[in-house]
């Protein structure tokens, strides 16, 4: 759906609107006041972008109990008893901007690759392939944006819709000993994490990493003992994740991803990726 307006804030309520109202074709434009209004006098008070469970009850103890009551709020006593944020709101949905627009998306904090099995699986040999292709994947992410990982956790659950069967859910958080975007060095942390935690027996669902401590490559800091990711190693990774960008994924990859991957997710039955797929377009 679309929503459009001339603040963010209302942007927000009118893509609210596009979903909720059926016959708007999923686009709504909120251009004039008396459109503003209308949509927001269909709103709750917590439907408002940032208006959560906790600050909604403070507006109704102060009699602001609708959308169109905020909007009509002194901002600068909102301010007063609030923050500057909440006075940000009001004026945004008074039609004034004062939220700036992300022209480039802020760098993750956080990557995480984690997938269900497509049956289960119980050999540590099975778990280490799925685990060390969910690594590769989220190196590639971690240098397209030019970062490093200091740690890594490593996640590993049962079928919790199984009760009848032994129920295991464990995570491990490995430091490195300094930050890398090497997918060989993550590959050997994660799999280091998951021999901690692995169980034998257990027939597990899920399995995960996720990488932590996320900062700019280009600014770790070695020591007397400790490099970081050296030009050699980095060139390298570089260089595979330029094949596989220009002829798709996984042509060259590490071996302990495996070949068979008979524990990956099953997929029969997605739904055809128009806008990404040539192959996949509707012939009429």
């Amino acid at each position: 759906c679309v929503g459009i307006a001339p603040t963010k804030t209302l942007a927000k309520v009118a893509n609210r609107t596009a979903k909720k109202d059926l016959a708007r074709g999923g686009v709504c434009l909120l251009d004039t006041e008396e459109a503003q209004t209308d949509a927001l006098s269909k709103l709750a008070l917590d439907d408002i972008w940032g208006i959560g469970g906790r600050l909604a009850p403070k507006l109704v103890a102060l009699g602001i109990t609708t959308p169109l009551e905020l909007r009509a709020a002194d901002p600068v006593m909102i301010r007063q008893r609030f923050n500057v944020v909440l006075q940000r709101t009001v004026l945004e949905l008074k039609g004034i901007a004062c939220l700036d627009l992300e022209r480039d998306s802020p760098d993750s904090k956080t990557i995480c690759s984690a997938r269900s099995f497509g049956r289960a699986v119980e050999r540590f040999e099975e778990l280490a392939e799925a685990l060390t292709t969910y690594v590769s994947r989220s190196a590639e992410k971690l240098r397209r944006q030019g970062l490093a990982a200091a740690a890594i956790a490593v996640l590993v659950s049962t079928n919790r819709h199984k009760p009848e069967e032994p129920q295991y859910h464990a995570t491990r958080h490995v430091r490195l000993t300094i930050a890398t975007a090497d997918t060989a060095r993550l590959i050997r942390a994660a799999l280091w994490g998951l021999r901690e935690i692995y169980r034998p027996g257990v027939r597990y669902k899920k399995t995960g990493i996720l990488l932590l401590d996320l900062a700019p490559a280009g600014s770790v800091q070695g020591s007397l003992f400790l490099r970081p990711d050296d030009r050699r190693r980095v060139e390298l990774m570089g260089a595979i994740d330029a094949i596989n960008r220009r002829y798709g994924r996984d042509r060259v990859r590490f071996a302990g991803t495996g070949l068979a991957r008979g524990w990956k997710l099953k997929a029969e039955f997605h739904s055809p990726r128009y806008t990404t797929r040539w192959d996949e377009l509707l012939r009429v």
